[in-house]
């Protein structure tokens, strides 16, 4: 078992370059377009709710989550290809919902669309249920714009 050698905290300007290779190289073309649309939108809101997973100066691992309507939601999780199973998503799912606990959130949703639906099982891992999973055609404030 690999030791627990990252550490999960707040997005910084700096993380910029290596949150944007992590996400281009574990996204589709078609997701990593969308989702950094999103990313700087959230960026220009709120970079409190950016969380990443750092290990020996780099990041492997990036949650944006943003506030709509008065609900926490959880839009994108990508960790690193040669990082995955060891509790990263985990953590950083976490770490945000503490975020979000923080900012007395109505509730706190998943965000489901096309991109993560293979990610959904890591939700359910943590806790989160069916009801917990945002299906609705509403779509959030930072990928409408």
């Amino acid at each position: 078992m690999l030791a627990c050698t990252y550490q999960i905290r707040s997005f910084q300007l700096s993380d910029y370059v290596g949150v944007t290779e992590l996400l281009e190289d574990v996204l589709s073309e078609a997701c990593y377009e969308e989702t950094m649309k999103a990313f700087a939108r959230q960026l220009s809101w709120d970079s409190e709710l950016i969380m990443v997973a750092e290990e020996d100066g780099r990041v492997v691992g990036v949650i944006v989550g943003t506030i709509d309507n008065h609900n926490g939601y959880y839009y994108r999780i990508a960790v690193s290809k040669a990082y995955r199973r060891r509790g990263i998503g985990k953590a950083l799912i976490e770490s945000l919902r503490t975020r979000f606990v923080l900012r007395k959130v109505r509730r706190i949703m998943v965000n489901v669309d096309v991109h993560n639906e293979v990610v959904l099982p890591l939700y359910e891992s943590v806790g989160y249920q069916e009801n917990d999973f945002s299906h609705t055609p509403h779509r959030l404030k930072i990928v409408a714009g």
